[in-house]
Order: C-alpha cells, then structure tokens, then sequence
C-alpha cells in the first residue's frame, strides 16, 4: 500500500483531471464540485473507458477519476490501459460498488485509489491530490478487502505486470541503466523511465535499488 508512482507535476501546480462516468450528470456535478477547489481543474470529461482514452493525449490529465461499471470499456479496463500507455497519469476509481472483484480488480489493474461515491468532496480532494503525488488511497470501508488483495499480490508480484513492463524489470533486475535498457529493448530511454516509474509503484519499492532487489528475488524465485 506504500507504492508510489514517480507524479508529473509539482506540488505548486494545478492538479489536471480526466472525469468518466457514463452518467452526464454526475460527471458535470463532479466537475462543479471539484472545481471549487483552487487547484484542481477538469480538463476532460468521457463516459466511458474508451472515449476516455481517446481524449486523454490531448487533454494530459494528471489523475483520472473514473467509475468502475459503465457501458462499453469500463474503469478496470481503463485503468489497465492507462497504467500500461500513459504510467505519469494516476488513476482513482470513483465507484458505488464495494464488492470484492470490483475492489481487487481495480488494484490489481493498478489503480492509485479506490474511494465510494458518497465520500465528501473535501476527502475526493485530498486524495486527488494524494494520488497526483504518487501516494495512494484507499477508502477505509473497503481496507480489509484491499489488504488481502496486497497480500495475494505479494505472492506473485510480477502477474501485475505488463510484457513490456517485464521486460524491462528483468533488466533492472540485472542492474542496468535506462540507457542500457533501452538500447537492449531500442526502446525510447523515457520509455523506458515510465516503465521503471510504474514498476516502482505496483511493486512498492521508493527507490530503484529497492526495486532491483525485490525483482532479483522473485524472477530468482528466492
């Protein structure tokens, strides 16, 4: 639960935001509300997972706040998706449902947050900016739930991951340099910093002598 994701803003910035929710008026209320807050701006609104992806390039959200049931590509998906093509923006999901498959799908898929609907919008706030940080927040309500689906990632910590995200773990695990893994990879080396950035927070690690160690151990099997 101590993951952080390396955040793309500072923390003297406004904080961007990607609303999507397949139900209009919940997603201009959102908007009404959040906006309230001095440093928090909705650049983009979608109701649905992919139409959110469609608009996310242009709009550069720094936190997408997305419910996790909607019609077409829902917010797990969505999350999937974001965590693997764009792993400088976080995700919170915003949802009604807490039962266990939508709460461990989410976290599992990589969200930086998991908050009910009927939350204040005070508390929304705060764990916006929480998350945009790097941090991550979970509603109390739904804890238990979520630490015994860290606990079940601890047991394979790599079935998170993505296929490039392995690949590039296997060589930080080796303990070579973006440059150097990029080069293997004849990938971009920002890529390649994304990529090591999104396994420092699915894997909890803070930093990436931390990271290349819990890597050793669990490609090693130890």
């Amino acid at each position: 639960m101590n993951g952080q994701r390396q955040p793309n803003m500072s923390s003297s910035e406004v904080i961007r935001l990607l609303v999507v929710d397949d139900q209009q008026l919940l997603r201009r209320g959102l908007r009404m509300l959040l906006e309230t807050e001095d440093d928090l701006v909705v650049v983009g609104e979608a109701a649905d997972g992919r139409e959110a992806l469609a608009v996310l390039p242009r709009c550069a959200p720094d936190v997408v706040l997305t419910d996790a049931r909607m019609p077409g590509m829902d917010g797990l998906e969505l999350t999937r998706a974001v965590v693997a093509d764009h792993p400088g923006t976080a995700v919170m999901v915003l949802t009604t449902f807490d039962d266990e498959a939508i709460v461990r799908g989410s976290l599992g898929a990589g969200a930086s947050g998991f908050l009910l609907k009927d939350v204040s919008t005070d508390r929304l706030a705060e764990a916006i900016r929480a998350v945009a940080e790097g941090g991550m927040v979970i509603d109390p309500r739904v804890a238990r739930i979520a630490l015994t689906s860290e606990a079940a990632d601890v047991e394979d910590p790599l079935a998170m991951l993505t296929r490039t995200e392995r690949l590039v773990a296997e060589r930080v695990a080796r303990g070579l340099t973006n440059s150097e893994i990029a080069a293997e990879l004849v990938i971009a080396e920002g890529t390649v910093k994304n990529h090591v950035s999104s396994l420092l927070r699915k894997l909890g690690q803070r930093d990436r002598t931390g990271l290349a160690l819990a890597l050793y151990r669990a490609l090693s099997g130890e």
